[in-house]
């Protein structure tokens, strides 16, 4: 999709990268990631209106160090270097980077020096920033001015006449408060961008693309009742109506009442939906199973057949929608290379060549908490919009050991009463997630007067921004109280309830 104004951002490897992005798209201004080695005609042919060079783990003078085309800096358009980048441009344009006798990590305080600086343009005139570097600048190249400075090092430099800035800090996390004034100054200030790309636009944008790839073609999507399916589907519903159809596939692992419901909600935002019963058929295949990645492969394989088979049904159809966030997108083009598989994605992505779809990625270029604004435009109800992310594979990763009917039926009831707890504590937006896990341990326990050997359950909350990282969270004693006396008293078959207090990394948000 051709977005009037575009910032682009060359990753050199920074972990913060897409922060960058999600600050640049809060203040209503389109950008993309491209890896830094992007050739510089790609670069010229996005006709960018101004350029952000990440920060990144290595040394400009290390013999494999990340280097961009230096014709970025023939292209006349304003560029901010941030850490790394900075070092770039010192060390492009003649100035002098050392490395320091001590890595600078962590808070810090920059002292602005130049009344003049267009980055720093009604900012107080002492920061608090984030530092997280080992070399630095410890001479600007010729024609640049100094604009703050730390206790030891350059923290900022501009040359206004030839657009080029560069900070030492990071303006993108949350540690550098005013950081994002500081974008603001550079990509409003100084490349005078509108700030318009808002999610109205977008939908309006999306919808005139999805009708001229659509054509008068038929379109079909596989639902799974979590945010990004669904927001895709009402998007390419919007655009192409009827002509779209929405199956929605019961596997079986689906919380309880959840196909019933999601099919009633699915039926009142008037989107033309299948559901499939399957449940027995993904059972019968997990039967006997106990490991984690052998169950994730069986459900994603039972769920292409049934997908294959009902879209056979559905006649002539030429396109799948996939609800493909830009997360997905940049780390299918990372600069880190092929990162370690720590586990197969949740998500039914690998829908196989032999469907013969073409594919209709409406969301690709959106972040999570723009999809769910998106959804929030298109009218759709907060119980999907700020739904708690669901695994593709859904409970089987949740019960540890076999999957079968009656270990799913506990799960289920344990599971909703976690749901209904955490929302009557006004908890739910607030938690990334928080769920039950059947474990394969039985324990004695007194019920009554008799003794019971029966199931133990873990319960799991997490706050996370974006599930790379996440941390238990401190649920209030009574909340935990209510859940384990409930699931102990109203589920037959689990008699001890544990409270999981393991971080990510190293533990995962999921067991499996």
């Amino acid at each position: 999709m051709q977005h009037h104004e575009t910032v682009l951002i060359l990753d050199f490897g920074s972990q913060y990268t897409q922060l960058i992005a999600r600050r640049v798209r809060e203040l209503n201004i389109y950008c993309e990631i491209l890896p830094f080695r992007a050739p510089l005609e790609e670069i010229r042919s996005r006709k960018p209106a101004a350029i952000i060079l990440s920060g990144g783990p290595s040394s400009v003078y290390a013999a494999d160090a990340p280097h961009c085309d230096r014709g970025i800096l023939e292209l006349g358009i304003p560029i901010l270097g941030i850490c790394y980048g900075m070092q770039m441009l010192a060390f492009f344009l003649g100035g002098v980077v050392e490395s320091s006798d001590r890595r600078e990590f962590g808070a810090a305080s920059v002292s602005v020096s130049s009344d003049g600086s267009r980055l720093f343009a009604g900012l107080p005139g002492t920061l608090d920033v984030w530092m997280s570097h080992g070399d630095h600048v410890t001479r600007a190249p010729e024609g640049f001015t100094v604009t703050a400075r730390t206790d030891s090092a350059l923290g900022a430099m501009e040359d206004a006449s030839r657009g080029l800035f560069a900070l030492q800090f990071h303006p993108e996390v949350v540690h550098s408060p005013r950081g994002k004034d500081v974008l603001r100054n550079f990509l409003i200030g100084v490349a005078g961008m509108k700030a318009d790309w808002t999610m109205r636009g977008f939908i309006e944008s999306a919808i005139a693309a999805i009708r001229e790839q659509v054509g008068d073609g038929r379109v079909v999507c596989g639902l799974s009742g979590g945010v990004d399916s669904t927001v895709a589907a009402a998007l390419v519903a919007q655009a192409v109506g009827d002509r779209l159809t929405c199956l929605f596939v019961d596997n079986g692992v689906l919380r309880l009442n959840e196909f019933q419901e999601v099919l009633d909600l699915f039926t009142d935002l008037h989107l033309n939906v299948r559901g499939i019963a399957s449940g027995e058929r993904f059972l019968s295949e997990l039967a006997g199973v106990t490991d984690p990645e052998k169950k994730r492969k069986a459900i994603g394989r039972v769920f292409i057949e049934v997908f294959q088979e009902e879209a056979a049904k559905l006649g002539d159809i030429g396109f799948l929608v996939q609800g493909t966030l830009y997360p997905d997108v940049i780390e299918s083009v990372s600069v880190k290379g092929p990162s370690a598989v720590i586990k197969s994605h949740h998500n039914v992505g690998g829908l196989p060549d032999t469907l013969h779809l073409k594919l209709v990625e409406p969301l690709r270029e959106l972040f999570k908490d723009e999809v769910r604004a998106v959804g929030r435009e298109l009218g759709l109800p907060e119980s999907i919009v700020g739904r708690q992310p669901f695994p593709g594979p859904g409970l089987a990763v949740r019960i540890l050991g076999e999957v079968t009917a009656d270990r799913v039926a506990l799960l289920q009831k344990a599971d909703a009463i976690v749901q209904e707890e955490i929302r009557a504590a006004g908890l739910y937006d607030a938690i990334w997630q928080a769920f039950a896990v059947l474990l394969p341990v039985q324990s004695v326990g007194v019920m009554g007067d008799e003794r019971t050997y029966e199931n133990a359950c873990a319960i799991r909350a997490v706050e996370s921004q974006d599930g790379m990282t996440a941390d238990w969270v401190r649920l209030p004693y009574d909340v935990l109280h209510r859940i384990s006396s409930r699931i102990i008293s109203e589920v037959r078959g689990i008699n001890r309830v544990v409270y999981d207090i393991s971080s990510k990394p190293p533990a995962t948000i999921e067991w499996e």
